[in-house]
């Protein structure tokens, strides 16, 4: 599978540009603020109808104007396809394959794998468990469409479990029956989505382990642990322990929506402990792991997009991540960097066919 051409307009900063790529290495340089970064977000927006950077959908229309497009010509298998994601401010997003519309964009994930390793991913050391839990869903949800509709179910049956909580507490009263209702649901949604969860970690975390490993060049060890109070309880013996607590709080306190990893060096927090290159290093292994797990999946090799990430890695861990790329388990990767003569420099070693954009 490879993007033969993307065309934009009125996307973030850019008003009107098409780009033909290269079957294997593209590289977009330029100074910061020209737009590389976009370029990028607009082929993830072909596999996933959403940013990567901006979730409000409206704010990727470029200011002033009054909608967005974004076309992608794709080689998939042999044949043709067209993707082409459009929004109109004050009107719903459409997704187009072929010229005809997906009435859900959950069906449309997973049919144009994708991986972007970027800054904004430090998000996933930073943040609270809601950002490393979409990253494991993200990643689970690309090959496995049954595990996305529980998802989807889940968090619908979620919300209105959290409603009938917030009914109870305003009008002084409490039905358990009707929440029972609720409680059955989670417990099959939350039960199938916790065991899906836990397979994919036991497969993923060795994988995640050897990437780190090489990027590292074996000068540390790290772990990364799957934290999930189902490991203890099932979620009817969770959600029954927290239902005094829930009632106070209006919400539901306890289930698979509490799932987190945990990211260490050693055996300590990598958000503590780990120097910004460690950390790069573990967020790029992590996505690498991603990459391959997804390829050994769906057998088809994921489009590849690389952000900035040679900036605050040292020589030798750059030269590691360029030996991986350079063996053929890749396929058409996507680079921005703001410096291109280190940008050629890097991809010549790679003996692969490359383009060069300067924006």
């Amino acid at each position: 599978m490879y993007l033969q051409k993307i065309s934009l307009i009125n996307f973030k900063n850019i008003a009107s540009q098409s780009f033909d790529f290269q079957q294997k290495i593209n590289c977009f340089v330029g100074n910061n603020g020209v737009g590389k970064t976009n370029v990028l977000d607009a082929i993830y927006y072909l596999s996933f109808a959403k940013s990567y950077f901006n979730s409000v959908a409206v704010q990727n229309i470029k200011h002033g104007e009054g909608f967005f497009m974004v076309e992608g010509d794709y080689l998939l298998d042999n044949r043709k396809e067209k993707i082409v994601c459009s929004l109109k401010r004050g009107q719903k997003k459409i997704l187009k394959r072929n010229g005809k519309n997906y009435e859900k964009f959950s069906e449309h994930i997973g049919e144009l794998p994708l991986v972007i390793i970027s800054p904004a991913d430090r998000d996933l050391v930073t943040d609270g468990s809601d950002t490393r839990r979409k990253f494991i869903d993200g990643v689970i949800s690309q090959q496995n469409k049954s595990y996305l509709q529980d998802l989807i179910a889940y968090n619908k049956v979620l919300s209105q479990r959290n409603a009938l909580l917030k009914y109870f507490a305003a009008n002084r009263t409490f039905d358990a029956l009707n929440l029972s209702v609720y409680d059955d649901q989670l417990s099959d949604f939350g039960s199938r989505i916790y065991e899906v969860r836990k397979a994919f970690l036991a497969t993923f975390i060795p994988i995640f382990n050897e990437k780190y490993q090489i990027i590292s060049s074996d000068k540390e060890q790290v772990n990364l642990l799957y934290k999930s109070q189902l490991n203890d309880f099932s979620i009817k013996e969770l959600l029954r322990k927290s239902l005094e607590k829930d009632k106070i709080l209006q919400y539901t306190s306890a289930g698979i929506h509490k799932d987190d990893l945990s990211f260490e060096i050693g055996d300590f927090p990598i958000k503590k402990f780990g120097s910004q290159g460690q950390q790069k290093s573990y967020l790029i292994a992590l996505k690498l792991a991603q990459f391959q797990f997804i390829k050994q999946q769906s057998k088809v090799i994921p489009i590849l997009l690389l952000d900035d990430i040679f900036d605050k890695l040292d020589e030798q861990r750059v030269l590691q991540i360029i030996n991986l790329v350079n063996n053929d388990e890749f396929g058409q990767i996507f680079i921005t960097d703001t410096h291109s003569e280190r940008t050629e420099n890097i991809v010549k070693q790679s003996n692969k066919p490359y383009q060069i954009f300067k924006l």
